[in-house]
This record gives C-alpha cells, structure tokens and sequence, in this order.
C-alpha cells in the first residue's frame, strides 16, 4: 500500500468524534514519549546538532567528516541521522572538539522550575 492510503478498515482516518485533545509537553520529547533515560537522550540528541552545525557550515562531506572523527562513512551517516545509541557522552564531546568545537560544562544552582531530580 503506498503512502498516504487509507485502508479498507479505517484505520489511520483522523478522528472526528470530539475536539482535539492537547497535552503540554514537559520540555523533553524523549519523556513524553516515555522512553528510556529520557535526560541522556535529550543531550545526545543535542550534541549531535551541534555536531551538524560545523559539519554544514564547512562543507565537509561524510567521508571528510569520517577522517576527522576517525570513523567510517556509514557511522557518520547514521550519527549525524540521529542514531547515537552507541555513543557516550564523553566520546560526542570528542567529535565535538575534532570539529573545532570547544566543550564547556557549566554547573549551577537551578531555579525554582529548573529544579528536577535525575536518577
């Protein structure tokens, strides 16, 4: 069936007995979406943006970029799609710094809505 079809059985057709129902999100789609380690996701998923950043703002293509981070294509390819299920923390900051990037952690108190426990 191609994209954009409707089966036999209704299914996918939107909803049309009541008015749309909204539910806040809580600043982290990860949590929202009730995955695992929802805190970790979220900050792998934005070092790899930043990642991307120098990566378009250089031109470099996915072989050049797999040189620089001493990685093959495909890893780059999957890496900069997002798949950093193999990765820590640690080693993005690493791709980060042979980017040209440089990596500042910053501890602070947090205010009254920051405060959240993370276990």
């Amino acid at each position: 069936m191609r994209n954009g079809s409707k089966s036999k059985s209704g299914k996918g057709k939107p909803r049309t007995d009541g008015p749309a129902r909204f539910v806040p999100s809580s600043g982290n789609v990860f949590a929202d979406l009730g995955l695992p380690n929802p805190d970790l996701a979220l900050a792998k998923a934005e070092l790899v943006q930043r990642i991307r950043a120098p990566i378009s703002g250089r031109g470099l293509t996915q072989v050049q970029t797999a040189e620089l981070l001493g990685m093959d294509q495909p890893k780059v390819s999957a890496l900069v799609r997002g798949k950093v299920g193999g990765y820590t923390i640690d080693r993005l900051f690493r791709f980060l710094n042979a980017l040209g990037q440089r990596v500042e952690i910053s501890v602070r108190p947090a205010g009254r809505a920051e405060t959240r426990v993370v276990g």
